[in-house]
């Protein structure tokens, strides 16, 4: 057993308590029930003695008889009269992991009554995923006391994973009865995927919004202004619109024109027919991994970043054009993507038009697409999305390597690379187990080895 302490990210939950009133629903006939195999060894012994003794005239054997049998059925009513109020809370350190990472589990017991408890034994339900069931004794909580205890779980699968509702076992002094009772409320556990951080690339066509000049003109006006606006207090007077100021009987000041705001789509194939494969070390648990990172990276970067999927649904942000919102919303809308991306699975889907449908030309900026196996015709679809997009990069995943374990991208998929290449993606093949931040640098070389500076101040570079 350890002690508990606060931390950050945690989430806490009370989740109830356990008093006489919820005995009384199961009467003497749960309590009987709940004669452990000691108690009704007992009872068996004392009526195998009691009928012995019946037939051999023994007395002395008959009160024998009549003590073990007793002793458990006295014991199942007086742990069943026994008056108890047990509240309890869950907290969760944190509430949303990594893959592979561990969270730990408090629990806190508090015994409300005016008297003390007899041996508790609590009992908390947890997937199988997540480890083996933890189980805790506790000995004697006295009237009005508390007792903390937590245990670890952890997960290499991504999902939502309940936990509780917790169970308390009570048991008499002499181990002949328990009784379980549970609380009602559970708590869920939230496995992401993993993030890998990525390397920073500098970007290009600033004057398109890209990079951090953006942040000057945010410094001097705020996103809700209009031009002209009414003076503030602080303002440059060499910033006073004269016109408007006559117009409107007030001093109205200009506000520096401010370029617009950054965009990034990340989208993610999820087609069934395009992976291969199961498990943590799955080509699709790399795509949704990847995913997870381009997110992270472009709105660490400044970045309006929204999910994409195949079927054509968006897993926007805060704002209201369907992208991520203001830089200060960012980490929430990270948790929204994140907790979507913890239970993306395969679609039914054998096509890549919907999400193609969904992108609006020219206004998408930035597209970084995680694919799968491309037959001609998807491959096709996926090269006419760079033309609605500002620049396109694309991750290709061989599920024939990953499968067999070759580095070497097959025929096919080098066709259908050269073909995402002449559209003008930055497309590259992802051979088993090559890690993120690598092939980031090599889309980086590529991007600027085929495209002049020229060229790519004018199309908006990415990161």
């Amino acid at each position: 057993m350890t002690a508990g302490g606060p931390a950050q990210g945690t989430t806490q939950r009370a989740f109830g308590r356990i008093s006489q009133s919820d005995d009384d629903k199961g009467g003497l006939r749960t309590a009987f029930a709940g004669l452990t195999t000691r108690g009704r060894s007992f009872l068996a012994a004392g009526v195998a003695a009691a009928v012995c003794a019946y037939v051999l005239g023994q007395g002395d054997l008959l009160r024998v008889g009549l003590l073990l049998a007793v002793l458990p059925l006295v014991s199942a009513i007086v742990l069943y009269r026994t008056r108890y109020r047990v509240a309890g809370s869950r907290r969760l350190s944190p509430a949303r992991v990594p893959a592979g990472s561990e969270s730990r589990v408090h629990l806190r017991m508090d015994n409300v009554s005016r008297l003390p408890t007899g041996l508790l034994m609590l009992q908390d339900r947890v997937p199988y995923v997540l480890g083996p069931r933890p189980r805790f004794v506790l000995d004697r909580v006295e009237a009005g006391g508390r007792r903390e205890v937590s245990y670890r779980v952890r997960s290499d699968l991504r999902g939502r994973y309940p936990l509780g509702p917790l169970q308390l076992r009570l048991s008499d002094p002499f181990g002949m009865c328990e009784l379980t009772r549970s609380f009602s409320a559970f708590d869920t556990l939230t496995v992401i995927p993993r993030v890998e951080a990525l390397p920073p690339v500098r970007l290009s066509g600033e004057a398109q919004g890209y990079g951090d000049g953006r942040q000057r003109s945010l410094a001097l006006a705020g996103e809700d202004d209009v031009i002209p606006r009414g003076y503030r207090h602080g303002d440059d007077l060499r910033r006073v619109h004269w016109r408007s100021t006559a117009k409107y009987g007030e001093l109205m000041v200009r506000r520096e024109e401010q370029p617009q705001r950054a965009r990034c789509t990340v989208l993610l194939d999820t087609r069934r027919i395009a992976h291969q494969g199961a498990g943590p070390d799955s080509a699709f648990e790399w795509a949704v991994s990847g995913a997870a990172s381009a997110l992270v990276h472009m709105l660490e970067r400044g970045f309006s970043v929204r999910l994409l999927t195949d079927t054509g649904n968006s897993v926007p942000g805060e704002g209201s054009d369907g992208f991520a919102g203001s830089t200060t919303e960012s980490a929430d809308a990270a948790g929204m993507m994140m907790d979507t991306l913890a239970v993306v699975d395969h679609s039914d889907g054998a096509g890549l038009s919907r999400a193609y449908d969904v992108l609006r030309g020219g206004a998408e900026g930035l597209l970084v697409a995680f694919l799968g196996d491309l037959d001609e015709e998807q491959a096709a679809v996926a090269a006419r999305m760079r033309q609605r997009s500002g620049a396109a990069v694309a991750f290709v995943l061989d599920n024939g390597a990953w499968a067999h374990g070759a580095q070497a991208p097959s025929a096919q998929l080098e066709e259908r690379l050269r073909l995402l290449r002449e559209a003008g993606w930055t497309a590259l093949a992802v051979p088993p187990g090559q890690p993120l931040p690598e092939l980031w640098k090599q889309a980086d070389r590529q991007r600027t080895g085929v495209m002049g500076r020229s060229e790519a101040q004018a199309t908006g570079g990415w990161s």
